[in-house]
């Protein structure tokens, strides 16, 4: 297979074109697709050679793919992603790991590498990828672009190979807020509508400590464009790690019983994270679990013993599971009320090194699932900002609204943007 593609962003290359209209909403737009869709003719590899190897070509094309075809946008190829799509860092033994158009001696994020960075690169206007745990949130921070989650079966996730469908969402990089809107409008199948102005804005305080980038590069730059825009009055501070342990009592059975987290995350978010990985782990396994066992695939260090700890997931606790995610969603949307928004770090600090060691890397994956866990377990939707460069990495923040409300935080995005790059520019010359 040629992997001489810009990048390393690509799995392989072809185009499939839009039906023939000047009146299409995606009309001269490209994209890629993550190489976990279905497209027609081609074998969906997985990130895994022996996935690829013990499996057929599809024979259609995923709707989510058709959908934008349709909307008159070209698909020009497949992209690199995590093998299983079972890791948050972007990297692949088998395939290599897609280059960080922002910073080249950090990962791109995971698990949809490749279409964060042909996004990033401009090789591409916009792409599709799924986030299960993080995969394109955390891949948008490190690549300095768009990345939003929608809400939770919110696009169909037909033709894409599960991971665990109580988290499975179809997401979407772009560059630009209007590109990411329109795209928006496409898979959501929602028509335009007027922005609608925020009831509050949320800012936990607890949640922005866990992050290792000053408070003037996130939270200040967006305090500053909701203060222009709409006034500082719907700006709001909590603790959220406290609102979360009064309100999702069932979150004690998966409290820590030491104390050494506490120094390092916020015990209902690390409690809330570890329900959610637990369900995910025991979800891959019914869906996986035979593929693996039967076939023993070559998988890269880390992600195999990740794979196979799933594999042997025992059927507990899963009940408790599924009553945290509905109390907790419960709770997140007494808290947002209508119109409102929770902001947050997107992940807690700087995109890792290229081959970190794992260890190394344990407080802030830890750390990170906390935070990417808020808009995991209750399905609400989230979106990934850039907040341009600080000591030369990029810098994101996200915003997460409640289950079914992704026009109303497409058209924010767009609303605040061009406020938040000037703030962006002012906190860049100030730190420099």
């Amino acid at each position: 297979m040629a992997k001489s593609f810009e990048y390393g962003a690509f799995m392989e290359k072809f185009i499939l074109q839009p039906s023939p209209s000047q009146q299409l909403p995606l009309n001269g737009l490209s994209f890629a697709v993550k190489d976990i869709f279905d497209v027609d003719g081609y074998v969906t590899g997985f990130g895994n050679p022996d996935w690829k190897r013990t499996h057929s070509a599809a024979i259609s094309t995923a709707p989510a793919v058709l959908d934008v075809l349709r909307a008159g946008a070209t698909c020009v190829g497949k992209t690199v992603m995590d093998e299983m799509a079972y890791c948050i860092n972007g990297e692949n033994i088998h395939y290599g790991t897609p280059t960080n158009p922002c910073a080249p001696d950090r990962v791109p994020g995971g698990s949809s590498s490749g279409s964060a960075v042909a996004v990033g690169a401009r090789l591409v206007d916009f792409s599709l990828g799924t986030d299960t745990g993080g995969s394109v949130r955390v891949p948008a921070s490190y690549c300095g672009i768009l990345g939003f989650r929608p809400s939770h079966d919110a696009v169909s996730t037909s033709g894409v190979i599960p991971m665990a469908q109580s988290f499975d969402t179809v997401g979407w990089f772009a560059r630009d807020p209007v590109v990411l809107n329109k795209v928006g409008r496409v898979l959501l199948h929602l028509p335009n509508v007027d922005p609608v102005r925020p009831s509050q804005i949320i800012i936990p305080e607890d949640c922005f400590s866990l992050s290792s980038i000053p408070n003037d590069r996130t939270t200040q730059v967006l305090v500053k464009s909701v203060e222009k825009l709409f006034g500082g009055q719907i700006l709001k501070h909590v603790i959220l790690g406290d609102y979360v342990k009064e309100k999702v009592p069932s979150l004690q059975h998966f409290m820590s019983g030491g104390n050494e987290e506490h120094f390092y995350n916020i015990p209902s978010l690390a409690a809330l994270s570890s329900a959610m990985r637990l369900l995910q782990r025991y979800e891959f396994k019914n869906n996986h679990a035979e593929w693996v066992t039967t076939v023993n695939p070559n998988l890269g260090p880390g992600l195999s013993e990740r794979i196979w700890a799933a594999i042997r997931t025992p059927e507990e606790n899963i009940d408790v599971c599924h009553t945290v995610q509905n109390e907790f969603r419960a709770a997140l949307t007494a808290l947002l009320e209508d119109k409102g928004i929770l902001a947050l770090p997107t992940i807690p600090g700087d995109p890792p090194k290229l081959q970190s060691n794992p260890a190394a890397l344990e407080v802030f994956r830890a750390r990170a699932f906390s935070l990417l866990s808020i808009a995991g377990v209750s399905g609400f939707c989230q979106v990934s900002i850039p907040l341009g460069m600080h000591n030369d990495l990029p810098v994101s923040i996200s915003l997460v609204a409640k289950h079914g409300s992704d026009a109303f935080l497409l058209n924010l995005v767009e609303t605040l943007y061009d406020t938040i790059k000037e703030e962006v520019g002012i906190a860049e010359r100030t730190s420099n």
